[in-house]
């Protein structure tokens, strides 16, 4: 039994990038500033070689027995789809278009008579404050919320007590069939909330519904080869289920992390892939680094019981897809490296894996971990990693 966990802690990147200046992400470094303001105790994360993360801003554990580096984004682009795409194989050489304006009156109106309702908002804005501005408006007439991002989004809030869920995101795969081409956005994001005027708050009925992969990625190399190709939490948005041979909707990290380690208990060759959301819906976004902190630790927790459930063949990566400081300027993402921690039973020691020059290695290591030719046009470092049994 060979298995992969692959594990996303969503929008915990680790400094910026080199071309971050035409991002506008210069001085960004969520993990790093995080640490310098929250100070999470995260002495697991540390014992995989955290520290040893320059930008990290930790002190080196004596004990590191994982492998550490940081890998670069080739994909244009610093959203939740780009990122993860990259890391399974697959990179953009076009970015996913961005509407700060808001999106063209011409499809907002082709798309209010495709629902039957009238919608309000059509601007960039943080989920929090669309609903304190227009939560209260949306509720009593009955009018979807229409907003986006920095990032290549089409979100849509609504009421649960005005639209059932299942309204919301019949809207939104309206939205979705209708915003191709120029107007291809990665996402549509459907964003229920409930509550009182001055008190409503985000339910955990968000659903992603993304454009499908525009090509083969490390799931569908899994899959094809007869293995389980397992998602946790939003995977199977992000990849539009495409690739997946099981899939748990979880939400939020404690749902997620439950889930994982479910799957941990059951015997199969492939991989698992895993989302843990909090530290960007709840806190990157919210620019609120001691609850960002606070969700690194509850993760932190959970991995002497992760490496409790590892077989001897078993993989462990920990990466992220983007930034998310919630210490810089704005509410949107950064552009940033991103970590990675590795870890298999009888390491010996640290390992150094260097800067990366694609999230596309964790793809190419993860083919040659399970045995399958695919590289994706990567480098593996399995290689590095099975060589520290014998140092």
């Amino acid at each position: 039994m060979k298995r992969i966990f692959l594990t996303v802690l969503d929008a915990v990147g680790c400094g910026e990038l080199p071309d971050a200046a035409s991002y506008g992400d210069v001085g960004s470094n969520t993990w790093g500033h995080v640490m310098d303001v929250a100070h999470p105790a995260l002495p697991h994360f540390l014992e995989l070689g955290l520290g040893h993360i320059p930008s990290i801003h930790a002190s080196p554990a004596e004990n590191a027995i994982g492998g550490y580096g940081k890998c670069t984004e080739v994909s244009k682009g610093k959203d939740t789809t780009t990122g993860h795409w990259e890391i399974a194989g697959l990179r953009l050489e076009t970015a996913f278009p961005t509407f700060p304006d808001g999106f063209p009156a011409e499809f907002i109106h082709h798309f209010e008579e495709a629902i039957g309702h009238h919608v309000i908002g059509n601007k960039a804005a943080s989920g929090t404050v669309i609903l304190d501005e227009l939560g209260e408006i949306s509720r009593k007439n009955a009018t979807p919320i229409v907003y986006t991002s920095a990032d290549s989004v089409f979100q849509i809030a609504c009421h649960e007590d005005v639209f059932a869920r299942e309204e919301l995101y019949r809207f939104c795969q309206i939205a979705r069939d209708m915003l191709q081409g120029d107007l291809g956005v990665g996402r549509v994001i459907a964003r229920p909330y409930t509550g009182s005027e001055g008190h409503f708050v985000r339910t955990a009925g968000r659903r992603d519904f993304s454009l499908p992969p525009t090509g083969r990625t490390l799931l569908d190399v899994i899959k094809d080869s007869g293995m389980q190709s397992l998602g946790v939490g939003k995977i199977e948005d992000i990849f539009d289920h495409q690739g997946l041979t099981g899939s748990n909707h979880a939400a939020g990290n404690t749902a997620c992390l439950k889930a994982w380690m479910d799957y941990m208990d059951e015997e199969f060759d492939g991989i698992c892939f895993t989302n843990l959301v909090d530290t960007d819906m709840l806190w990157g976004h919210r620019r609120d680094p001691v609850g960002f902190g606070k969700a690194l630790e509850e993760i932190d927790a959970a991995i002497p019981m992760i490496k409790e459930k590892m077989s001897d063949n078993d993989l462990l990566i920990f990466t992220a897809d983007h930034g998310c400081d919630p210490t810089f300027t704005g509410t949107d993402h950064t552009r940033e490296y991103i970590p990675l921690l590795c870890w298999h039973k009888g390491m010996n020691g640290p390992v150094d894996l260097g800067v990366r020059q694609t999230y596309a290695d964790i793809a190419a290591t993860c083919c040659e971990w399970l045995g399958l030719k695919e590289r994706f046009h990567a480098e593996s470092f399995a290689m590095a990693l099975k060589a520290s049994c014998q140092a």
